[in-house]
């Protein structure tokens, strides 16, 4: 499926009265996730014991 297509079909599963705010953030919510998909595949994660040391940094 192409990028537009894959765009189009997220519009489309939007409700009627949906707003032009809420398409842009469901199309960023999805480029966002393939993006991740995308770096898991390449092997680009980090693993449950790094993201516990950063996240101890981080809510100190």
């Amino acid at each position: 499926m192409t990028v537009k297509e894959k765009a189009i079909r997220a519009i489309r599963s939007l409700p009627k009265n949906a707003s032009i705010e809420d398409a842009m953030e469901r199309l960023l919510f999805l480029a966002k996730v393939e993006k991740g998909l995308a770096q898991a595949d390449a092997g680009q994660t980090l693993s449950h014991e790094k993201v516990k040391q950063k996240f101890k940094k981080w809510l100190r």
